[in-house]
């Protein structure tokens, strides 16, 4: 008899347990706006904000980085009430105003209004942005407001904080209330990734334009990769004072294992098939074999700029679920979840496209017309 302990988990265990975590999380959602705050505590439902988010705010990232779940949510569970709650998001995003049609990385969930105007595609709003034009692609091209959400953010971002350097690379600034800071983080790095995805549908004939700057992105990135020692690139790095792409500072100099610059790497090999991005790949395989593999696994290293690694001896979770995956996809065939069947969300978990003939065709319709 095999032991317990060897056999696999039922899928309807799984399907279950996913149903009590998202209702679990609806009281996060009980605020003046329908903002969910930060935290909560799945036993008592009480919900509050980070303590270090300014004025009790909720973070774009987190409250904007819910969509493709609850909607897989309400198609696992037929229960529209997690599609609504999501809905009811982005009817508030898409109404009040936007400083130069860019979004701040803090909102009050009581005012609805923004609290800090720090705008950044890296830490604190990426994934927002990723789940506008995933939205769109997981509805089968159905959601037309998260299309039209996402097309005007990046004219926003283009226009606003989109830089070349003196040497020729191309980056995404962050703003300050008006000010720009040259840097970006790696957590920025998804971006050309994403760009790359959304280039198929831009509006006015733009989709060479969307897939240069997403090679242009993605090139920049690999370039603070190719200008360390060790082939591996910062959590930051800056392009004033003198320096591209290279961390200026010395709590910039850490590499702990992130996927998004590998990330953008696998999608734009399946959107060009270019075999550079392959070869960019297979260079950062290779110094994660060098640099960061250890006896019992792999670690982040302290300093990418120094060719004798420091180890920070931590194995951070994305390394597997989303680094190690996307290298695989990587050098996959196109046919191993196909990008026209399957949307990765920030993790890297793919959801299955939601195909017209599955889809109730009122329900994206009623959701966005549904009262406030």
């Amino acid at each position: 008899m095999p032991h317990l302990l060897n056999l696999p988990a039922p899928p309807s265990l799984f399907k279950q347990k996913v149903l009590e975590l998202g209702e679990k999380l609806l009281p996060a959602f009980n605020t003046p706006t329908g903002i969910p705050r930060g935290v909560i505590n799945l036993g008592s439902g009480t919900s509050w904000s980070w303590g270090w988010a300014s004025a009790g705010s909720s973070i774009l990232a987190e409250f904007g980085t819910l969509h493709l779940e609850f909607v897989h949510l309400s198609e696992l569970s037929g229960n529209p009430l997690y599609t609504e709650k999501v809905m009811s998001i982005r009817k508030l995003l898409n109404k009040i105003e936007k400083p130069h049609g860019l979004y701040p990385n803090f909102l009050s969930p009581v005012s609805g209004n923004w609290v800090q105007h720090h705008v950044s595609i890296g830490g604190l709003g990426d994934s927002f942005y990723e789940y506008l034009i995933k939205s769109y692609l997981m509805s089968d091209k159905m959601d037309e407001e998260a299309k039209n959400m996402y097309y005007s953010a990046m004219e926003a971002i283009e226009m606003n904080l989109v830089q070349k350097s003196p040497g020729g690379l191309t980056y995404v600034a962050e703003w300050r209330g008006g000010v720009l800071d040259h840097k970006m983080g790696h957590l920025a790095c998804f971006s050309g990734g994403m760009i790359g995805i959304g280039a198929e549908e831009a509006p006015r004939g733009q989709k060479e334009h969307h897939l240069k700057l997403a090679g242009q992105i993605t090139h920049t990135c690999h370039e603070s990769y190719s200008r360390s020692a060790t082939k591996l690139g910062p959590e930051a790095f800056r392009f004033d004072g003198g320096a591209e792409a290279t961390a200026t500072r010395l709590s910039d100099r850490y590499y702990i294992l992130r996927p998004e610059v590998i990330e953008s790497y696998m999608y734009m090999w399946r959107l060009t098939h270019d075999p550079k991005y392959r070869e960019w790949g297979w260079e950062a395989l290779q110094a994660l074999e060098n640099h960061c593999r250890v006896e019992s696994g792999f670690s982040g290293i302290r300093d990418v700029y120094s060719s004798t690694a420091s180890h920070d001896n931590m194995q951070q979770s994305f390394f597997l679920s989303e680094t190690l995956k996307y290298l695989y996809l990587l050098f996959s065939e196109d046919d191993l979840l196909p990008l026209e069947d399957w949307v990765f969300n920030t993790e890297a978990h793919p959801l299955p496209v939601i195909r017209k003939t599955c889809l109730d065709e009122h329900s994206i319709t009623e959701a966005l017309t549904a009262p406030e």
